[in-house]
């Protein structure tokens, strides 16, 4: 037979015909209920995807490198691989520690230094002056020039492209970097890379701006007209999706409120008299990138082609569309139970990234919620993204999702929400008014709690957490943040005595556009820190900016939180809380519910006691009265509970009045009153709420108060 003629002996069969053979295999269940998936988008998904869904869409022959962008900014025609850079977050106690680990990881696979500052730095304040919790937190404490002299020692910035999130005003840790470069005889020409401003990501997370909006937009206009002659190659503005998945949003969210904050920044820009091809070049996105992997491949395909479109309106050539975006594995997703499966979550979440064509990438080292990454930590983490890069040959493709029909479907489908939620934004009158009257806040709030409520039912699984637990496991020991703050405001004040810098400051006052980054780093090298610089920016600005924050938490919280009281009473009383499974007659009957039982339990840290089967109600009685338990769990099927639930629950209860006594499935509402009546206090089943029933059972044995 030629390969010529294979399978035309069989016919192609039609969708009608496949739907009509789906439907007789579902022997009388629901094709919608059974095969249709609900995105927390709001997006029905199919079980099959055919040509007659896509080919009407009017992007699906744009080819990579053309617009509207969604396949990539890269052409064929440049013969390279698409490798993206290898941008792993580096936190450091301090810059000393910070160089050894950024010159380690450059030699071992890093390709983008990302330099992470602490609150206070990002906050334009001086160790002397800041909260001291907000020293060395998430980022080390840079305040002088020779602070970042030490970080960077050991790197050459001209041959690394630099990843940095300067906060609301951007312009006191520019010109630490400036300063630095100058002092070291490197060229400010060669700076690649994201040095970039994103006060609403402030806004976000914190509810307030220590100064304007409109003065951190001068800021970020000072940068980016210096960029644009002296650091073409630089990008200063920063705008971070981040917060939203943080906060619980979804891909819609993500795509319209970071879109939003583009647009923004882009009027802010404009109105300070750059052009759009000035500012759209110095534009960096970064976008978290969540568990489920078609919808994060299909959200960064979707917000270059949105980015291309909005571009587009504002008159931006063919290249002022591209969008250069940063990825990270999502910190909503990361658990701190069980966390080697977060190296399981991380990998996913990064392929997804590469394949939906991220230009940087950070994989979160699986540690990441509970403590500082250690060297083995960053290690995995960043292997992670070389094995993609080198053994996978993920970077050898440009877009290799392209012509998926599911793909172009969905890339389609959840672009269309997010710019309907976009337009609502502009009706608004744009990110900040919408901030302003707490509509962002409230629909992520919305989808927050569906969120949530899908997980406290488990419809949502969280591997290790509230399903599949590992109750043998032993957890990771969690550091302590490192008390700096009276060893670095000493240094502050020390460095102040021994400089003069009134003179440098006085001139830097006089200026307020590009010349003002000029005279900032002369001012840093003559001695000025972080906190001189952004005071001269702020001189004449009292107002402060204040929304209300969104809520960032992870996904497992809830159930962590059990977890961790559970361990506290263990702690205190030497034992954990105990439910004793009463299991009747023979394994057949009772096993499957109580394998449902244990591992209901086992998520919020119970102990399970599980002994033999019981042939009699007498033994069974019995042993869950001597168990020392405060909870048992009646396990059996449905045909044996009306002749054993009354007799046992009853005998229980006679035996330890303050026992509970659940039963394991979901009788009819008239044999549960039945059974409630002989002592049954409640059902678990596969509906139930599982963490507000171990959360009010904690409550109820004296767990949690």
């Amino acid at each position: 037979m030629s390969k010529h003629t294979w399978f035309k002996e069989f016919s192609v069969p039609t969708y009608e015909q496949w739907r009509e053979a789906a439907e007789k295999s579902l022997k009388g269940a629901s094709f919608d209920a059974k095969l249709l998936t609900h995105s927390y988008e709001g997006i029905v998904r199919q079980p099959i995807y055919r040509y007659e869904d896509v080919k009407t869409l009017p992007h699906l022959e744009a080819l990579p490198g053309e617009a509207p962008f969604h396949r990539g900014n890269q052409q064929p025609s440049e013969h390279k691989e698409h490798k993206w850079q290898v941008c792993q977050e580096i936190i450091a106690t301090s810059a000393e520690a910070f160089s050894q680990a950024a010159v380690d990881d450059l030699a071992r696979g890093q390709t983008m230094l990302h330099l992470m500052v602490d609150q206070a730095t990002l906050a334009g304040l001086d160790p002397d002056e800041a909260l001291p919790d907000t020293i060395g937190h998430k980022g080390i404490s840079v305040f002088c020039r020779e602070d970042i002299e030490q970080a960077f020692r050991g790197v050459k910035l001209s041959e690394v492209p630099l990843y940095v999130n300067t906060g609301a005003l951007g312009l006191p840790i520019l010109s630490l970097i400036l300063a630095h470069v100058e002092a070291t005889g490197q060229q400010a020409f060669e700076l690649r890379g994201c040095i970039g401003q994103d006060p609403i990501a402030v806004l976000l997370t914190e509810g307030k701006l220590a100064c304007s909006l409109q003065t951190a937009y001068s800021a970020m206009a000072s940068m980016t007209q210096w960029a644009k002659d002296h650091a073409p190659a630089l990008k200063t503005i920063l705008v971070q999706s981040n917060p939203y998945q943080d906060g619980g949003g979804n891909a819609v969210t993500e795509l319209a409120f970071s879109l939003a904050t583009g647009v923004d920044y882009l009027q802010a820009m404009l109105v300070r008299g750059l052009s759009i091809e000035d500012i759209t070049a110095r534009m960096q996105f970064s976008y978290s990138i969540g568990s489920d992997v078609f919808m994060e491949i299909a959200k960064l395909r979707a917000a270059r082609m949105l980015w291309s479109n909005i571009v587009t309106a504002y008159g931006g050539t063919t290249e002022a569309q591209k969008m250069t975006i940063h990825a990270r594995t999502s910190a909503w997703t990361k658990t701190i139970y069980d966390p080697y499966v977060n190296m399981l979550r991380s990998t996913t979440e990064a392929f997804s990234a590469v394949i939906g064509g991220a230009d940087s990438l950070h994989v979160s080292t699986f540690d990441e919620a509970i403590r500082p990454a250690s060297e083995f930590s960053r290690r995995i983490a960043r292997n992670t993204q070389i094995i993609l890069q080198e053994e996978a040959h993920l970077a050898k493709v440009i877009d290799p999702a392209g012509g998926s029909w599911y793909v172009e479907w969905l890339t389609d489908a959840l672009a269309k929400k997010a710019w309907e939620l976009f337009q609502q934004v502009e009706a608004h009158g744009g990110m900040l008014s919408a901030l302003e009257a707490g509509f962002p806040q409230g629909l992520i709030a919305q989808i927050a709690d569906q969120k949530a409520a899908s997980i406290d039912t488990r419809k949502k699984r969280l591997v290790g957490t509230n399903m599949y637990p590992n109750t043998a496991e032993q957890p990771l020991q969690a550091e302590s943040h490192p008390n700096i703050h009276e060893e670095r405001a000493a240094q502050a004040r020390s460095h102040r005595m021994k400089q003069n810098v009134s003179s440098a400051l006085n001139e830097l006052a006089k200026h307020t556009n590009q010349e003002f980054v000029v005279h900032a780093v002369k001012a840093v090298l003559h001695g000025a820190t972080v906190g001189d610089i952004a005071k001269a920016m702020r001189r004449e600005d009292s107002v402060e900016t204040i929304i209300q924050p969104l809520r960032i938490h992870r996904a497992s919280e809830r159930f962590e939180a059990l977890r961790i009281q559970a361990d506290a009473y263990l702690k205190t009383t030497g034992k954990r809380p105990t439910v004793f499974l009463a299991t009747m007659g023979p394994v057949a009957k009772h096993k499957g519910r109580a394998d449902f039982a244990a591992e209901f339990f086992a998520v919020g840290g119970f102990d399970i006691l599980r002994k033999q089967a019981f042939s009699t109600i007498v033994e069974a009685a019995e042993a869950a009265v001597a168990s020392g338990a405060m909870i048992t769990v009646i396990c059996s099927d449905d045909a044996s509970y009306p002749e054993q639930v009354p007799p046992l629950a009853h005998a229980i209860k006679q035996g330890v009045p303050q026992m509970t006594v659940l039963l394991a499935g979901l009788p009819e509402a008239e044999q549960l009153a039945t059974y409630k009546a002989a002592g049954v206090d409640d059902c678990i089943h596969m509906r139930s709420n599982c963490y507000e029933m171990l959360r009010e059972l904690q409550e109820r044995i004296g767990v949690s108060s």
